[in-house]
C-alpha cells in the first residue's frame, strides 16, 4: 500500500509514464461540465498506461460532494475477477470549467483532471491530463453501449491522443 502513492506522485510529476498524446494538439475540457451531475460512481471502461493503477484489470471511482465544493473522491483497483486489491482516497477542487485539481492521500502533489467529454446524459466520460500521461474512458455502468465507445475514443483522438496506446479494463467493453 506504501508504493501507491510515491507511484503516483512519479507519475503527476511526469517521471514514470510516457505521454500518450500529441501536444502540438490543443486539448480542451468540457467547458458546459455540470460537477453536481458527475457525482456518484463510475467505471473504467478503458485506460493508458499508468505506474499508479500497474496490475488493476479495472477499477471503479466514486465521488462526492464534499465541504465547500470539494469533490471526494475514491478510487479502487479491481483483479480480473472483479474484487477490490487496494484503494486510495482524496479531494478534487475545480480550476476551471471542466477540469479539477486532484490531491491523493499521501500523495505530496496534486494533478490535473480534465472531464474532455460528458454525454448528454451524463452515463459516459472521457478524462484527460494536458501533459497526456494519463487518459480514461469511464462509463456508468460495468458494460459501455458501442456508439458511446465510438464516441470516447473520437473524442480523445480529437485531443491528440494516440489510440493504439488505449487499453481496455477487465471486460468492460462489449466484445
Amino acid at each position: 500500500m506504501r508504493l501507491i502513492p510515491i507511484l503516483l506522485l512519479l507519475a503527476s510529476c511526469g517521471l514514470a509514464a510516457p505521454s500518450y498524446r500529441d501536444p502540438s494538439v490543443t486539448i480542451a475540457s468540457n467547458a458546459s461540465f455540470d460537477p453536481n451531475r458527475y457525482l456518484g460512481r463510475w467505471y473504467e471502461v478503458a485506460r493508458y498506461p499508468n505506474a499508479f493503477q500497474e496490475g488493476c484489470a479495472g477499477a471503479i471511482a466514486d465521488y462526492s460532494a464534499g465541504l465547500a465544493g470539494e469533490i471526494l473522491v475514491q478510487n479502487t483497483c479491481l483483479d480480473a475477477n472483479g474484487n477490490a486489491i487496494r484503494t486510495i482516497a482524496g479531494r478534487a477542487t475545480l480550476s476551471g470549467p471542466g477540469r479539477f485539481s486532484i490531491r491523493l492521500s499521501g500523495v505530496p502533489t496534486s494533478a490535473p483532471y480534465w472531464v474532455l467529454w460528458v454525454d448528454e446524459g451524463y452515463r459516459t466520460a472521457v478524462i484527460g491530463q494536458p501533459n497526456g500521461r494519463a487518459g480514461w474512458i469511464l462509463n456508468r455502468d460495468p458494460v459501455i453501449p458501442a456508439d458511446r465507445l465510438i464516441a470516447a475514443r473520437e473524442v480523445l483522438a480529437f485531443n491528440g491522443y494516440e489510440l493504439s496506446g488505449l487499453q481496455p479494463s477487465g471486460t468492460m467493453i462489449p466484445r
